[in-house]
């Protein structure tokens, strides 16, 4: 990838339906399981089960019965050493160039945050360096506990935080993200971050065709984001990974039957929608940043960036032991 990543938690509460992410708690039991024979030993790693809140320590670590979409969900895995692990490993030599982005297969501000603040002690182990690109990405107005923390890396590093919304509409926002904040709490957020100082804009991910992509929907969204104080504005079209598509197809069948037949024919083939509608989307994005004051040449920046397609041109510096991270 064009850019580092730092997720302290493995799977996400808030559920939404659409998360690109499901693969992930797959891909880490996998590699436990397969690195200890069924008998994992995870050090300072634990599991949360978001019904009960019942927290365990991971070894031994049992192969979840749940398939990988449901257990996403369900059972968050918990680094409970990760800001120690990134005040012993960080490079800034290596970082160097390339954004540091918190948040990017996992919400590092979903309710298990409030009590592991493993987000807040990975923001203070970077308090001790200069320079760094850093960006979140959370959907959670718990972000704002941290607007002491967030203005002390501000004043010696590049900081931007993304709030993520795909829609105004609290009901279908509600529909869409099962156990997310509403939207009026998200932009309660951003306007509270940017009247701190903080560097802070909308990400509307995923615009979901059919569903969230229409002209005055995104126009809702825009109108309230520029009454937030939003920087800029950042927008990405759905993407359907294997385990996002056994979740997410049943939920188009069951609430929007008229898309999910198109949707199983194109997403069969591909994870990303076709280059015609991507070129549309872009086209009336444009126009809605035009409309309501948002400029295009950020906005298109601060999405490659996010995909690592554009790294910084300032390194960091303070170099204090060459190991990655």
């Amino acid at each position: 990838m064009g850019f580092w990543s730092i997720n302290p938690y493995v799977g996400c509460e808030f559920g939404c339906h659409y998360c690109y992410a499901r693969e992930t708690h797959q891909w880490a039991v996998e590699r436990a399981v397969g690195r200890y024979g069924g008998t994992a030993v995870r050090e300072g790693v634990e599991i949360r089960d978001t019904e009960t809140g019942r927290v365990t320590d991971v070894p031994p670590y049992r192969p979840t019965a749940l398939p990988p979409e449901d257990a996403f969900e369900k059972e968050i895995l918990v680094k409970t050493d990760v800001a120690e692990v990134l005040a012993r490993t960080l490079n800034p030599a290596r970082v160097a160039g390339h954004s540091l982005v918190i948040g990017t297969a996992t919400d590092p501000y979903q309710p298990a945050e409030r009590q592991f603040r493993l987000t807040r002690r990975i923001l203070e182990v970077l308090q001790s360096y200069h320079g760094l690109s850093i960006e979140i990405i959370t959907k959670s107005s718990l972000v704002t506990r941290d607007l002491d923390v967030l203005q002390s890396l501000s004043s010696q590093n590049d900081v931007t935080v993304n709030i993520s919304l795909a829609t105004a509409d609290p009901r279908l926002a509600r529909l869409l993200e099962l156990r997310s904040p509403v939207p009026a709490a998200r932009l309660r957020a951003l306007q509270r971050l940017n009247q701190r100082g903080i560097y802070a804009g909308l990400l509307v991910a995923p615009i979901i065709p059919g569903v969230t992509d229409d002209w005055a929907g995104l126009a809702r969204l825009l109108e309230a984001a520029k009454e937030a104080g939003a920087r800029y504005v950042v927008g990405s079209a759905l993407r359907l990974g294997p385990a996002a598509r056994h979740r997410f197809l049943p939920f188009l069948t069951r609430e929007f039957p008229a898309l999910a037949e198109r949707y199983r024919r194109h997403y069969a083939g591909s994870d990303y929608v076709n280059q015609s509608y991507q070129d549309a989307l872009d086209r009336r994005l444009r126009l809605l940043k035009q409309t309501f004051g948002f400029s295009v040449e950020e906005g298109v920046r601060r999405r490659r960036r996010l995909e690592g397609r554009l790294p910084r041109k300032e390194a960091a510096r303070s170099v204090e032991q060459p190991i990655l991270l």
